[in-house]
């Protein structure tokens, strides 16, 4: 895997017809968007209106995304083998992605959003780094997780259901986990937007998982330093939290 050449990629993606200082404006606003009204720009579906939304999305939140997965999963000594990766609420298909590209060979890859945006973007990332993939539009609140899937993620994505959705995916993954499937969840370090946390822990642990609370120090790609220098963001160490159950 070149991740090098996946990054150029998706340089060459989203600069063909905006300017760097265009993608900028555009994350500041984003920015904004999920850390100052957060709630109401996900309910109303503004936070990916417009090309240089998407762009910076794609360039900046989802370069981050992808390394810190990565980074977690490594941590975790997760996966152990290749199998079937699903990633619930993919987006734009990094954390599927960084999970599948750690086994050798590559996993397959089954990717499930809403947003008709983000599914032809995750199409684009999986085959920008090799992956077998499949996309599909479905709500991870409603997904029934295959049988022969060998691990789930779902990263950022718990904290965007609503009540009710969150406990009929619970039921869901602790079922899947009971089969053997390997189950990965990435949240943000604030248990603001989280306050099902201690739930989701307390039905992890019993079945020998694990939750960690993460501040990691990544190199991360040139695009991710250019776009935060101009956007006044420092991204030096990435936070998140974490719940994981698996062999």
């Amino acid at each position: 895997m070149n991740t090098d050449s996946f990054y150029a990629d998706l340089e060459t993606r989203h600069f063909a017809n905006l300017r760097f200082s265009e993608v900028t404006r555009a994350l500041r606003a984003l920015s904004s968007a999920y850390v100052e009204r957060r709630e109401s720009a996900l309910a109303e579906h503004r936070a990916l209106d417009g090309a240089g939304k998407r762009a910076a999305f794609a360039l900046y939140y989802g370069s981050i995304h992808f390394e810190l997965i990565r980074a977690i999963a490594e941590r975790l000594e997760q996966p152990k083998g290749p199998g079937l990766v699903i990633d619930l609420g993919c987006g734009t298909g990094v954390a599927g992605a960084a999970i599948a590209t750690l086994t050798s060979p590559v996993s397959r890859v089954i990717g499930i959003d809403t947003h008709p945006w983000t599914l032809e973007e995750a199409r684009f990332t999986y085959r920008a780094l090799g992956l077998q993939a499949d996309v599909r539009r479905g709500f991870a609140g409603r997904t029934r997780i295959p049988d022969n899937a060998t691990f789930v993620v779902g990263a950022f994505v718990v904290n965007e259901l609503k009540p009710e959705e969150r406990q009929d995916l619970l039921r869901e993954l602790t079922a899947t986990i009971g089969r053997g499937t390997a189950v990965l969840i990435v949240e943000p370090i604030s248990l603001r937007i989280s306050p099902w946390w201690e739930e989701w822990r307390a039905a992890f642990l019993p079945m020998g998982g694990r939750a960690d609370e993460w501040k990691i120090r990544i190199d991360l790609p040139p695009i991710v330093k250019r776009l935060a220098k101009s956007s006044s963001l420092r991204p030096d160490a990435l936070t998140a939290r974490s719940l994981f159950a698996g062999k």
